[in-house]
């Protein structure tokens, strides 16, 4: 069944670090960039970082309609029972325009990690108990278990660092109904040596993390491809980067692959300190 929440975040979003600054100095202009966000026609803005309802709030404050969701908030954050409460919060304010985005973090990142599938069932189970509807809340979803999870028990996937094949391979996992929201990176930068080193350069922090490599050699990736930043077969399947046409083709592919919303996020050399609002509005404008 389709739900709500596809409906509601229609085919494009914004994926940022920088959206969920705690720094009372920025509170302005972070505001003003959301409602812009939702003026240029973005369906969703997702925050990134580890992030909360509390880091949601003032966006949803500050726009109208646009939903605005988690990507992610690992279940090791904070207990269910906190994270039910914030949900309930947001939900009685303003209805329908948030969504709980949720994941099982990197065991490199999380002290005493253990068992993340049975982790995430368990912390569901406990949503399910506080009220918080499976419709209003995503997993983080890569390999087929988590997928599964996210059909039975979420209103669909919100997969990170992917590609359009795994796209393919996570809407048959999915079925038709639910949503399947990958995020993609984009550099809008067409000469390919500065496009990749900018690519190269983030990349390289997640390609720490065993849950993203793992993904990787699933989709026929090697070795080879996911050391020393990424090779430039890798770089080119997991980001959008050169002239208008090429990017538009790149997001094109992961709707043509089973994407219901593609979230983007742009990457430039300042990304996680600057708000990219030129490049937000640059991809709005090709993307039509």
């Amino acid at each position: 069944m389709t739900t709500a929440l596809k409906e509601s975040v229609g085919r494009y979003g914004v994926w940022s670090f920088e959206l969920r600054s705690e720094e009372p100095a920025r509170r302005g202009e972070l505001d003003e960039a959301a409602a812009e966000l939702e003026e240029l026609g973005y369906g969703a803005i997702w925050l990134g970082g580890n992030s909360t309802a509390d880091h949601a709030a003032p966006l949803i404050g500050a726009t109208r309609g646009v939903v605005v969701g988690t990507s992610i908030q690992s279940v090791w954050q904070q207990d269910a029972a906190t994270t039910a409460a914030g949900f309930a919060g947001l939900e009685a304010a303003d209805p329908g325009r948030f969504a709980l985005g949720l994941g099982v973090s990197h065991g490199p990142l999380v002290k005493d990690y253990r068992r993340p599938y049975a982790a995430m069932v368990e912390y569901l189970d406990e949503l399910d108990r506080a009220g918080v509807p499976a419709e209003r809340r995503v997993l983080a979803a890569l390999g087929p278990r988590m997928l599964e999870l996210s059909r039975d028990r979420a209103a669909g996937a919100i997969p990170y660092l992917t590609t359009p094949e795994h796209t393919e391979r996570a809407r048959e996992i999915l079925g038709a109904g639910p949503l399947l929201a990958p995020e993609l990176k984009v550099v809008l930068e067409s000469d390919p040596a500065r496009a990749r080193e900018t690519a190269r350069a983030y990349l390289a922090r997640y390609l720490e993390l065993p849950n993203y490599t793992n993904n990787f050699l699933r989709l026929g990736f090697t070795e080879a491809d996911v050391a020393d930043g990424g090779s430039d077969r890798l770089i080119d399947a997991v980001f959008a980067w050169g002239d208008e046409a090429r990017i538009r083709e790149r997001v094109t592919a992961f709707h043509e692959a089973g994407a219901d919303h593609v979230a983007l996020q742009v990457v430039t050399a300042n990304t996680g300190e600057v708000l990219p609002r030129k490049e937000w509005r640059a991809l709005a404008a090709l993307l039509g």
